[in-house]
């Protein structure tokens, strides 16, 4: 089985779904007739698949039947009831996860013994090619099966795989930093507006200057410390704003955010 000729099917089709499967087209790593998926809205399952050429399947027996991999994609609190009528099914399958919070061990709980499963967390820039999908290090995978997954994957997002424990830390900085990135996107929109800058034009200087520097960041591995420093001059008007984040506790309230979801 290669990437040119696997069935990838997701079992839900929400925004997180529908971003995997956008950014497989866009990156073409996979063709339209090569995905499927199933979901309780019939007709707004048509809507977001057979337009883009994607199968549409009826319940998750019909996409289980059809797909080579695949990656149940609904709410946490749904898994079991939706994997229990088709476990005999998935027992012959590569099974992903995205659901917050189902790790490995309890989908050893919820799945037939011998299943191949893993259970990853994507995050919603993966839509462009530019996600990150963080993997858990326990898997079922045979090496040819999670090269498969990995190669695919790889098309749309960085992928990190970490130990089981730190699996809900690295989903939260990933799959939750996108909505604190686009707060302060939308801040600095704000503010360019504030001094005469058209709001459009603001806020695509605020999102090119905040791809540019993270990928500066990655291609690098410079610590952010020292890219900051870089831009700083001495009384000049960086360190200025600088220091006045700082005195507000943006740094602070970063963390504090990130705290209260782990402790949630």
């Amino acid at each position: 089985m290669t990437l040119e000729d696997v069935k990838v099917g997701f079992i839900g089709f929400g925004n997180m779904a529908q971003a995997m499967a956008e950014g497989f087209l866009r990156q073409k790593a996979l063709r339209p007739g090569q995905i499927y998926a199933c979901a309780k809205n019939w007709d707004k399952l048509c809507k977001n698949t057979e337009e883009k050429g994607m199968h549409a399947c009826r319940d998750a027996q019909e996409l289980a039947a059809s797909a080579d991999i695949v990656i149940i994609a609904v709410k946490p609190y749904l898994v079991a009831e939706v994997v229990s009528p088709i476990k005999e099914l998935l027992r012959e399958k590569i099974v992903v996860s995205v659901a917050v919070g189902y790790t490995f061990d309890k989908y050893e709980e919820v799945l037939a013994a011998g299943t191949h499963h893993l259970s990853v967390l994507p995050n919603t820039p993966v839509s462009i090619g530019e996600g990150v999908i963080v993997c858990e290090q326990k898997h079922s995978l045979a090496d040819a099966e999670f090269a498969l997954v990995e190669g695919l994957f790889s098309k749309i997002a960085m992928v990190q795989v970490v130990e089981a424990r730190l699996l809900g830390i690295a989903g939260t900085i990933c799959g939750c930093g996108p909505a604190f990135v686009s707060m302060f996107m939308e801040a600095l929109g704000d503010a360019g507006v504030m001094h005469g800058l058209p709001r459009a034009m603001a806020y695509q200087l605020a999102g090119q200057m905040v791809a540019g520097t993270g990928k500066l960041l990655t291609a690098t591995g410079a610590h952010p410390g020292v890219m900051k420093d870089a831009v700083c001059s001495p009384a000049g008007t960086t360190i200025i704003g600088v220091t006045t984040l700082e005195r507000k506790g943006l740094r602070s309230a970063v963390i504090d955010a990130v705290d209260a979801i782990e402790r949630r």
